[in-house]
């Protein structure tokens, strides 16, 4: 964004070289006044400005439901085929018959995918504020089967309580006989629809890129101005960002498919970007999702379940243990609450958990319960903020319409 005010001090330069040459230009520059609206948006947030937030957030969410009521009217015709199927779906959920079998496997896995397809798509979004949701939910279940399976010598853990709790069969296990494969084969269906939910949550920034370049309007979205700007100075970038920026949006302009697949397939910041650029050069939409979906839900979710099986199978675990109370002065201190944690994890996969051990919460858990709670207190204050924000843009746009209709 400094590009864009350098751009306008050099046409307010340019203003005032009219000017001392009998040429009035108005005073007030487009650039100017979408920066400073900008940073008046900016001021909304609830620790800042928690009355107007909240009032601001009302409305556009009235705003929003008007919106989405009349949009929902003029597509009566699938609303109404939609709550046919949903009444028909309803009626076989609750009528009593040998049906009820299958009817509590289908519910039981909708819901299931659907956690984590949900999951994926906030972890697109950032939940806010940046955080990776495969770090705090994914991982964590992904590392939890590994560590069960070889403590269990098995992946077949009891239905119910698996996935709410995992514990071991009533049966053992043959030693050694775990593999990669198996914890892979495990973990699979919540993984790709992890993965599914991420391709989901790509779709925003292609679909406003590519309404901006058919309706030819200027979205104010900073991502967006950012692309444009990179594509204007394209020859004189020089930093690192700029260059990777740019060879992210030439792999995909000039390889189209495989490029958005390379560029999908890897942990990859500046997808993004990818994104806008597909919208903005018109790339087929199944191009685009078809591409994306198959980078993240299959090679890209596969590479990262592998690094996390690999990094918690039992003696890769045993060894940082083993490292962590090897640090001079502090190691025992450290190492003791991860010996503690890992033994009251086999505890209670053995079912121990009611033979008279004590149950005391470990503070690695205790931590990670109390920072999930934190991440998502600040997705709510996010929305909150952003809807705000999108009331006063509303706001700004009225007024700047109404001073130009004068």
């Amino acid at each position: 964004m400094a590009e864009n005010g350098t751009d306008c001090d050099q046409r307010r330069i340019g203003m005032i070289k009219e000017q001392h040459n009998g040429n009035f230009t108005d005073p007030s520059l487009p650039c100017e006044r979408k920066r400073r609206d900008r940073e008046e948006r900016q001021n909304i947030v609830l620790w800042r400005r928690p009355l107007i937030t909240l009032q601001y957030f009302f409305l556009e969410t009235l705003i929003n439901l008007k919106e989405w009521t009349i949009k929902l009217w003029h597509r009566r015709s699938i609303v109404v085929s939609f709550l046919l199927l949903l009444a028909v779906l309803t009626a076989a959920y609750y009528i009593e018959g040998t049906h009820q079998q299958y009817v509590q496997y289908m519910e039981k896995k909708f819901l299931w995918c659907a956690y984590w397809v949900g999951l994926g798509i906030l972890s697109s979004v950032g939940l806010g504020t940046g955080l990776h949701t495969f770090l705090l939910y994914l991982g964590p279940h992904i590392a939890s089967v590994t560590l069960a399976a070889y403590e269990c010598n098995s992946v077949n853990f009891p239905e119910p309580p698996y996935p709410d709790q995992i514990i071991c069969p009533d049966e053992e296990g043959i030693e050694g006989s775990i593999s990669l494969w198996t914890i892979i084969s495990k973990v699979r269906l919540e993984a790709c629809m992890w993965g599914a939910g991420t391709a989901i949550g790509e779709l925003p920034p292609y679909f406003m890129a590519r309404a901006a370049r058919l309706s030819g309007a200027e979205p104010d979205d900073e991502e967006y101005q950012e692309f444009e700007e990179m594509l204007e100075h394209a020859e004189a970038a020089q930093d690192f960002a700029s260059r990777a920026k740019l060879a992210v949006q030439s792999l995909v302009q000039k390889v189209g498919f495989f490029g958005i697949l390379a560029c999908a397939s890897i942990p990859n910041p500046l997808f993004d970007l990818a994104g806008i650029t597909c919208g903005h050069f018109l790339v087929p939409f199944w191009t685009f999702f078809g591409a994306t979906l198959i980078g993240k839900a299959i090679i890209k979710m596969h590479i990262q379940k592998l690094f996390v099986i690999i990094t918690f199978s039992k003696h890769i675990v045993e060894q940082m243990v083993s490292l962590i109370g090897a640090v001079p002065s502090i190691g025992p201190s450290l190492q003791k609450p991860f010996q503690e944690y890992l033994e009251a994890q086999r505890i209670k996969l053995h079912h121990k958990s009611d033979n008279g051990v004590p149950q005391g919460e470990n503070w690695l858990s205790w931590m990670f319960e109390k920072l999930v709670i934190v991440m998502v207190c600040y997705f709510i204050l996010s929305i909150i903020n952003s809807m705000a924000q999108s009331y006063a843009k509303r706001v700004q746009q009225k007024t700047y319409s109404e001073e130009k209709t004068k």
